[in-house]
């Protein structure tokens, strides 16, 4: 296993500081969200946004690399939609 590989592993094993709930909300609610609540968990923390409008899958990773703040990872949600992890980074 590489070095970047442990890292990716170390990061998607981290349990979120934070969870957004904007199940039912359709973007761009889950963004405006996360952008009004990520600084409310310390540096390096991890937020999750849970989201089912298809739109969010992909604009909330968009946010992350406007921001400068890394999407680590994306999970299926069991019952539809996806918790999306975001990683604070200033």
């Amino acid at each position: 296993m590489s070095r970047r590989q442990a890292a990716t592993w170390e990061e998607a094993a981290q349990e979120p500081a934070l969870t957004i709930d904007a199940l039912g909300k359709k973007c761009p609610i889950p963004i405006i969200l996360l952008a009004e609540q990520i600084r409310s968990v310390p540096l390096n923390a991890i937020v999750a946004v849970l989201a089912d409008d298809p739109a969010a899958y992909t604009d909330v990773p968009a946010w992350c690399r406007l921001k400068s703040h890394p999407h680590v990872a994306t999970y299926e949600l069991p019952k539809g939609g996806w918790a999306i992890h975001v990683r604070r980074n200033y």
